[in-house]
């Protein structure tokens, strides 16, 4: 579902919260932000750090200056964003003579006061610009999404990637995990708020409102963090769907038309989707503390469950798997695998062969699924339990379960036949498991000595040629 129209909604509810705030108005800038603004623009950014007027002045002129970023097209708030990044940035001079203040100053209340002053140079004048919006109505989201803006662009100018850290430095501590409130979502919330969980859905697209209705049921469950200071947009949310035994198909999982089961009588909690709402968030994690906060409130809502596991995606596989086939590694396939799929295909090889499959709709045809069900199954687990990113997989969504404390239960064949699932994961989806008595060793072992938990069944796949 687009989001263009609640997010006009959103901007439009920014310029009237701040309205009555920015006083008559008159500071306006063209939407591109040519040269000759700039200068206007570089003289309202200083008069909102000079503070003269008092608060309530200081409010006005910060309401002023925010109302005209969004009056801005993209290139307009690119220019914008530089100028900030460029021109407000901390005085290098100052934070020199600061430093060699504190390396001379002696022990104690001299030492103490070089320090503080330390400490002051190193605040940059465009993060304080940045904290004078926080005081406005919505303001935070306006910080939130002024930081996507600012994710766009950043790799275009090095200062950028300094006003990208001062901002997320501020966010990350206004959005700590203590700030935050859990809520669960059901079918009765305000339909702003269920609008936004079809927009925000990065995992499995909602097709429809009965799609969605369908995850709301009353053998489903969706929970989201919410900041006190946006009650209405969910910061990240996770679908839960209360089933009997470990799922291992989405299509089915997600079925509209199967049956509602009992939630008092399911004896596993299956993790399907988490999604996170905010781009300007980007970076800053809620998510290991989603699950967390989930399991302790599942476990005391339905006292029959036993287990709790993810249905996930393996969104790199497929580009890994393309990677090495045009590389021609030779380690892919089995002498045995490669002499099948090639005769099959009637290719000179095995990774020839492999890779002409993957690139039809082999799923649908059942002698060729079943030919590529052991080696992709095989392939799968090697790259989920091999391939490296630092000290932890190369898979994002493996080292973010892995991380949190779950293990490697299964690998599903043709989990995710949907297009996109099999364009990223050759159809394959995974479930993590998260047992409850194992999740802080688990969690210790993989971030001490990057140990992955895994299931028997799961490495025995990996190591079987």
């Amino acid at each position: 579902m687009a989001k263009s129209g609640f997010l006009d909604r959103t901007l439009a509810q920014l310029r009237g919260a701040w309205k009555d705030i920015a006083g008559r108005g008159k500071f306006t800038l063209r939407p591109d932000l040519p040269d000759d603004d700039k200068g206007r623009l570089r003289a309202a950014m200083s008069e909102c750090l000079e503070g003269r007027g008092g608060e309530v002045s200081a409010r006005a002129r910060a309401a002023d200056l925010g109302r005209a970023y969004l009056t801005l097209n993209a290139a307009g708030r690119s220019r914008f964003l530089t100028l900030m990044a460029q021109d407000f940035a901390t005085d290098r001079a100052v934070v020199d003579q600061a430093i060699a203040a504190v390396s001379d100053a002696e022990e104690g209340e001299a030492r103490m006061r070089a320090e503080g002053a330390l400490s002051r140079a190193l605040v940059s004048p465009r993060q304080k610009l940045l904290m004078q919006f926080n005081g406005l109505p919505e303001g935070i989201k306006f910080l939130v999404d002024l930081r996507g803006d600012i994710l766009q662009i950043r790799h275009t100018d090095p200062a950028l990637k300094g006003l990208d850290s001062d901002l997320k430095n501020l966010l990350r501590s206004w959005f700590d995990i203590g700030f935050l409130n859990l809520e669960t979502i059901t079918w009765d919330a305000p339909a702003t708020l269920l609008e936004k969980l079809m927009a925000y859905e990065a995992v499995h697209e909602i097709q429809s409102w009965d799609d969605l209705k369908n995850r709301l049921d009353s053998d489903r469950r969706c929970f989201a963090f919410f900041h006190p200071n946006m009650p209405n947009e969910p910061l990240i949310f996770l679908e839960v769907a209360l089933v009997n035994g470990m799922a291992d198909n989405i299509q089915t999982l997600l079925d509209e038309q199967a049956p509602v089961s009992d939630p008092d009588h399911a004896d596993t909690a299956i993790f399907y989707s988490i999604s996170n709402a905010q781009l300007g968030l980007s970076g800053i994690s809620f998510g290991d503390f989603l699950i967390k906060r989930v399991v302790d409130s599942l476990t005391s809502e339905v006292k029959s469950l036993k287990n709790f596991a993810t249905l996930s995606p393996v969104p790199g596989f497929r580009a890994w798997l393309t990677e090495l086939l045009d590389k021609g590694d030779e380690t892919l396939l089995t002498a045995a695998e490669a002499k099948v799929l090639a005769k099959h295909s009637f290719a000179d090889s095995g990774n020839e062969a492999l890779r002409s499959l993957l690139k039809i709709a082999w799923h649908e045809d059942a002698t060729t699924a079943e030919l590529l069900k052991r080696p992709l199954c095989r392939l799968c687990a090697r790259y989920l339990l091999m391939e490296k990113h630092g000290n932890g997989p190369v898979d994002p969504v493996a080292r973010f379960h892995l991380r949190n404390g779950a293990s490697i239960e299964r690998i599903n064949w043709l989990a995710d036949t949907s297009q996109r699932g099999l364009n990223e994961s050759a159809g394959m989806m995974v479930n993590y498991r998260y047992r409850l008595d194992m999740i802080e060793a688990n969690h210790e072992a993989f971030t001490g000595e990057g140990l992955i938990s895994a299931s028997k069944a799961v490495t025995a796949m990996e190591q079987t040629k």
